[in-house]
């Protein structure tokens, strides 16, 4: 039986040290570029400050991990993970939304791109309007999670920002939005209003939602675990308070 690849493998990757200076100069989306360890800044400095200048994440790996990476040996050094699908701007969210009050999902270190698949795959069945994620310490739109979104990370805005917590701050400033995190401690996720404009931040699979997102958030919602275990994957929790949100906006709207 052939040994099946790992899911970065499946991206798309440019090697070599001017076909990613080029993709960056482009504007071409990327996900990551990864520089070898060890390797003199000179060569690279022109793609280090590229990357630092449009807040790409830059990795170092291994002659080897770039070689498993890119599938060549000629790669230079230098390997850029390209984004399975294009990111979106907070205005198309708005556009989106319309007249509607804003119905956004906010992925707070979302790290399995299968998890944040899945996430954008229910937040776009719900009615959201759009799902924002961090550049930094999180799954993008690579090949893995595209899939696993069923092609709902194609048609629904995805925008990825530097900072979530001033992402939140401007979305309450300009379109009124109150922030829902869903944790252990909190009240019971069917006693929250979520019919006005309202934005769920689902936190990261290990650590649940950081300090200062959650310093954020105007609510907490919690959901019951009558079992032995105390915590639900990061994708059904949210999926359970997603699909609570579209009820209230259903029921509201047939009055």
């Amino acid at each position: 039986m052939q040994e099946k690849r790992p899911a970065e493998e499946t991206n798309q990757v440019l090697a070599g040290r001017n076909p990613v200076l080029e993709a960056l100069r482009s504007g071409r989306e990327l996900e990551s570029i990864y520089i070898q360890a060890g390797s003199p800044r000179g060569p690279v400095g022109a793609i280090l400050n590229k990357a630092r200048e449009r807040g790409i994440p830059v990795k170092e790996a291994t002659r080897e991990k770039l070689t498993q990476l890119s599938g060549i040996e000629t790669h230079q050094g230098v390997a850029a993970v390209c984004a399975a699908a294009a990111y979106a701007e907070m205005e198309d969210i708005y556009a989106r939304a319309g007249e509607e009050p804003l119905f956004v999902v906010v992925c707070d270190n979302i790290e399995d791109p299968h998890n944040l698949g899945a996430i954008i795959r229910t937040a776009e069945a719900c009615g959201a309007h759009g799902v924002i994620i961090p550049k930094r310490h999180s799954a993008g739109l690579t090949a893995a999670a595209v899939k696993a979104s069923a092609g709902a990370a194609v048609c629904l805005p995805v925008v990825r920002v530097a900072n979530i917590a001033a992402a939140m701050q401007r979305l309450k400033q300009e379109k009124n939005v109150w922030f829902t995190c869903a944790d252990m401690d909190g009240q019971n996720w069917c006693t929250l209003d979520f019919t006005g404009a309202v934005g769920l931040v689902i936190g990261s699979e290990g650590n649940g939602v950081s300090r200062l997102v959650k310093e954020e958030c105007d609510f907490v919602a919690a959901l019951p675990m009558r079992g032995q275990i105390n915590s639900l994957n990061a994708s059904v929790a949210g999926g359970i308070i997603l699909y609570e949100i579209a009820r209230q906006k259903m029921q509201l709207k047939a009055r």
